[in-house]
């Protein structure tokens, strides 16, 4: 294949609220549980080490490719952190977005799949479990129920006051927690259990649009494992920030120059040329031809035709730092990419149109 140099430029889409640079974008990473509260546990592993290692990894990956979001941890290290002390430091910070990563459990060791929950109280009995669960922490504080204003986690009608609240932010909840799950279903083929309703203490004291993300289940023993792999790791940190990328309409990669080897001069002297030139003309640039195609995915590392991210779909490659581009659809008429675009973005949500040069 002929080696180019190519810029790869960004064809943002409108947003639908405004979001400016010079690192004035802030998302606080939440890992559940921590310290004397290790969250569920399973056969190999604690909940409270899986949702750091993550968040941690999602963090770094969001420093590297989005310079100009600032993140911040609620904890950074195997800590005790209270529930209200979580939200707390989202709106000290004056959050845009708050993401708050879990493990799940079930008494069903057959129980799999990803899901993302925002603040609601539709079908609240059917996640009263769930909210019932993640919100029991607090009595491991002392006089919680001073600190929770009566709040009793295991009390049914302690969550009447979830009814009575109006959640501002419930539109742009949704519109990240459907991100998440369409990138990891779409993406990482996993089960997908949806984006549900529950009556999360953290999530309503939060100022800002939040969601509570269940990576999977660590009483599955097979899902389990899966968890622990740190390709699985590495995969699901992606998945987090390109949603978020989708979510706020960050693309990182869009923006980079690349470049690669000349063409061999051998080559172009090997008596192709019927007529000769002026030494002007051979110093005159040659003009560019601009080309739009599809980016569909990015690896650090080369994937087989096969690799089930690429999903049968043939692409082409663009080398940018450490991480490979793999688009397809490439063409000289815009249009004509554009209207591969739905077809594309059944299979992979996030694909967008690339610019370049050759």
């Amino acid at each position: 294949m002929r080696r180019f140099c190519l810029t790869v430029v960004a064809a943002f889409a409108a947003l639908s609220f405004a979001i400016a640079a010079d690192h004035n974008y802030t998302i606080v990473i939440d890992p559940g549980h921590g310290g004397k509260d290790p969250g569920a546990i399973g056969r190999i592993s604690r909940e409270k080490d899986l949702n750091l290692t993550l968040a941690l990894r999602v963090g770094e990956l969001l420093n590297q490719q989005y310079p100009d979001v600032k993140v911040i941890y609620t904890r950074s290290t195997d800590v005790f952190i209270p529930l209200q002390t979580r939200a707390d430091i989202a709106n000290r910070n004056n959050a845009d977005l708050f993401m708050s990563i879990h493990t799940n459990s079930a008494e069903s060791k057959a129980a799999s799949g990803v899901e993302t929950f925002i603040l609601g109280t539709e079908k609240m009995e059917k996640n009263l479990d769930v909210a019932m669960r993640e919100n029991a922490v607090m009595k491991l504080e002392a006089d919680y129920k001073t600190t929770y204003q009566g709040f009793d986690p295991n009390s049914i009608d302690s969550y009447i006051m979830f009814e009575l609240m109006q959640n501002a932010y419930m539109d742009q909840s949704l519109q990240f927690a459907t991100h998440v799950q369409n990138h990891f279903v779409g993406r990482l083929n996993r089960a997908d259990r949806g984006v549900r309703q529950a009556a999360f203490w953290v999530l309503l004291k939060t100022a800002c649009p939040s969601i509570l993300f269940e990576m999977g289940f660590i009483s599955n023993p097979e899902e389990e494992e899966f968890l622990n792999r740190d390709t699985a790791m590495d995969g699901m940190a992606q998945a987090l920030v390109d949603a978020f990328a989708a979510y706020t309409h960050r693309q990182s990669a869009k923006k980079e120059a690349l470049t690669t080897e000349p063409e061999p001069q051998a080559e172009q002297a090997a008596g192709s040329r019927t007529e000769e030139t002026t030494p002007a003309q051979e110093a005159a640039p040659r003009e560019k031809q601009k080309y739009y195609a599809i980016q569909i995915c990015a690896s650090k590392e080369p994937l087989q035709p096969t690799d089930p991210q690429l999903k049968g779909f043939a692409c082409d490659t663009i080398h940018a730092g450490r991480w490979i581009k793999y688009y397809t659809a490439a063409d000289t008429d815009r249009a004509k990419v554009a209207e591969r675009l739905p077809e594309l973005r059944k299979s992979f949500p996030d694909c967008w149109i690339i610019k370049f040069e050759k």
